[in-house]
Parts: structure tokens; C-alpha cells; sequence
């Protein structure tokens, strides 16, 4: 029986993306990976407490997520990952 082979992470999700001005606020910079913003992003979120007390499912923008979200003041987590991507190169 041949071995079963790990999952390749796709290259496309591990090809460092320049985050732009207003994504930078909140991720740094530098470019990173989609999986590392993602990552950066929960960071930022949980330790600015943005998580929605009652529905966890939901994110609460302070004002550098706010530029991010389109001016939204609160997205659930999949528009979160969709507007987050506008604001990669």
C-alpha cells in the first residue's frame, strides 16, 4: 500500500501579497502569504476585543478596520476574508 502523501497548500494561497495603505494599519506592510493575513488579521481582532460579544460569528469594526471593510461597521467572517482581499497585490 503506497504511503499517503500530505496535502500541498495551493501556490496561489501561499504567494506573498503587498497589503495596501489601509490594510496595512492593521497587518503590517510587509508581504504576506493570504494565510498569514488571515492569521494577522484574528490577532489584531482578538486583541482589540472586535469579536461580537453576542454573535461570535460577526466582527465590530474600530476605525482602521472600518477603511478595510468599506466603511462597514460590522461584517460576519466569510465578507471579512472577500473585503480583505480587495486590499491585496
Amino acid at each position: 500500500m503506497p504511503a499517503k502523501k500530505g496535502r500541498k497548500p495551493s501556490a496561489a494561497f501561499m504567494k506573498p501579497l503587498t497589503p495596501d495603505a489601509m490594510l496595512a494599519e492593521v497587518v503590517g506592510s510587509k508581504a504576506l502569504p493570504r494565510t498569514q493575513v488571515t492569521k494577522k488579521l484574528w490577532e489584531y481582532i482578538k486583541k482589540h476585543k472586535l469579536q461580537d460579544n453576542k454573535n461570535r460569528r460577526m466582527i465590530n469594526a474600530d476605525e482602521s478596520l472600518k477603511a478595510v471593510f468599506g466603511g462597514k461597521r460590522q461584517v460576519n467572517m466569510f465578507e471579512m476574508t472577500k473585503l480583505v482581499a480587495k486590499h491585496l497585490k
